[in-house]
């Protein structure tokens, strides 16, 4: 990872789609595997595992940790908890974006229907053929190997420049648009990247994609079986001339953090643009009053980092400063979710707030009367309006883009129709309103936040998989990956 990386390689976890358009799946009962989903949930869902120093074979673990295999009479199971010589199979991506897996040992392919698979195929006909569905958050950001560095929509939004340090803003996240089978990658304004390297209006066979891996890197395949790549001083991203992917041509996927804008009592900005003691003393938002709310795993408490790299780091006598590197005790703050408002407590177990020049410092016992609030930029997930009426689906493998729209501490959520979020009487989330709503957002896991409506009730989805602003409190069927 480059030393000003923000997030950590992304798992390659994806479907695999047969021609009868149905999900390879593996079940709990006896490890068994069969391709009868419609659609793509847990059971559906594989990671894919390289061994660095080979590259060429791949393994396929399910969601229950086990690895796929294939013996030598082409009886396919699912059940080995470590990979052996049986569970090594080589990906040959066709011309279309599907691939077809070959067992290395065995030198035959894997296919079938329903309940009847096997992996006993000498040659690669249609039922040996699987569209890659990915499973990860479809906004990313991208990390050049070669380069080390992160693509982005040029200042001039005339192309993916591939320069940045560090992936900051809505312009640094990427879209990956799955499209028969396929990927386009879409800006952060809608547009679509062609082989060419120019932003195009609309996608289309120039815009889309086959998916390869090497080494646990990613590819990109254009419709002439040429690859993208970096190229020139600016790094602009379009297909070179190689029909081999090198290390030129490969790319991490990494997870885009929460970057948000704090407002103290003062009604200012908190900003570092007078040096590195954190003060709120701006009237308006820049790079220097935005920061990257990080999550850590295990404490669920927050590093905040800067568009230099550096993070708040607790100093002392109580100041709050961006001169930390490295992330420890005194960068670690925890939030408390306020409504509208947010209180971060730092190491000492202080509360910051704003001294009468501006300049933070956890000094407090308490959480202040007006306490610092945030916002952030727009996020999107697996949430999907629901085809026959105003209610919205939380399962789906596909997804609709919302809109957020900061109001004072919270947010309203707008669709493509232009219309709302709300919850009705009855606790269903419904998208048709014509007036706004408040929702707030709650960053409470790495990955993953908290959605409370007006009614101080959680959204969460339920067993059916319609989306209920009902919960009470924060569990797994209420937090939402952004």
């Amino acid at each position: 990872m480059p030393t000003n990386g923000t997030g950590d390689a992304l798992k390659l976890q994806f479907g695999l789609v047969n021609q009868e358009n149905r999900y390879l799946t593996a079940e709990a009962f006896g490890f068994k595997v069969n391709a009868s989903a419609t659609s793509m949930k847990k059971k559906q869902i594989w990671t894919l595992e390289q061994e660095e120093q080979d590259g060429q074979a791949v393994y396929l673990r399910s969601h229950l940790g086990r690895y796929l295999a294939s013996d030598k009479d082409g009886r396919v199971t699912c059940g080995a908890e470590e990979p052996d010589p049986d569970c090594r199979f080589l990906v040959a991506a066709q011309s279309d974006g599907r691939w077809a897996l070959q067992s290395e040992s065995h030198q035959r392919y894997f296919g079938g229907s329903e309940d009847r698979l096997s992996c006993f195929a000498q040659a690669v006909g249609e039922a040996e053929l699987w569209a890659v569905h990915l499973a990860l958050h479809p906004q990313a950001s991208l990390l050049s190997v070669s380069r080390r560095r992160y693509a982005h929509l040029s200042a001039q939004e005339d192309e993916i420049s591939v320069d940045s340090n560090i992936p900051w803003g809505v312009d640094s996240l990427l879209t990956l648009v799955y499209l028969e089978g396929k990927y386009c990658l879409k800006t952060r304004d809608s547009r679509f990247l062609g082989h060419d390297g120019k932003l195009l209006e609309e996608g289309g066979p120039s815009a889309a994609y086959t998916l390869e891996f090497k080494s646990g890197k990613l590819a990109f395949k254009d419709c002439e079986g040429k690859y993208l790549a970096p190229t020139g001083p600016t790094g602009t991203l379009r297909s070179g001339r190689c029909s081999k992917p090198g290390k030129d041509e490969l790319f991490d996927l990494e997870e885009s953090h929460p970057q948000v804008v704090f407002q103290a009592a003062n009604n200012r900005f908190v900003s570092i643009r007078q040096g590195v003691s954190l003060a709120a003393n701006q009237d308006d938002e820049t790079d220097m009053e935005t920061f990257q709310m990080e999550i850590d795993k295990e404490t669920r408490k927050c590093m905040l980092r800067t568009n230099g790299g550096t993070y708040w780091t607790l100093v002392s006598h109580g100041g709050i400063e961006s001169t930390a590197t490295e992330v420890a005790a005194n960068t670690m703050f925890d939030i408390e979710w306020l409504g509208h408002r947010v209180g971060l407590r730092a190491s000492n177990g202080k509360y910051i707030c704003t001294k009468k020049n501006g300049q933070l410092a956890a000094v407090s016992d308490a959480v202040v009367d007006k306490p610092t609030h945030y916002y952030t930029a727009g996020e999107d997930g697996f949430v999907c309006h629901h085809k026959n009426s105003n209610t919205l689906d939380a399962n789906r493998s596909v997804y609709d883009i919302f809109d957020l729209l900061f109001n004072d501490g919270a947010y309203h959520i707008k669709g493509a129709s232009g219309k709302f979020w709300y919850i009705s009487s009855s606790g269903l989330v419904c998208s048709d309103g014509d007036t706004p709503e408040d929702f707030f957002l709650e960053f409470l896991e790495h990955g993953r936040v908290g959605i409370k409506g007006k009614n101080g009730k959680y959204v969460r989805g339920d067993k059916g998989g319609t989306l209920m602003g009902d919960g009470e409190t924060v569990d797994a069927a209420s937090l939402w990956e952004y």
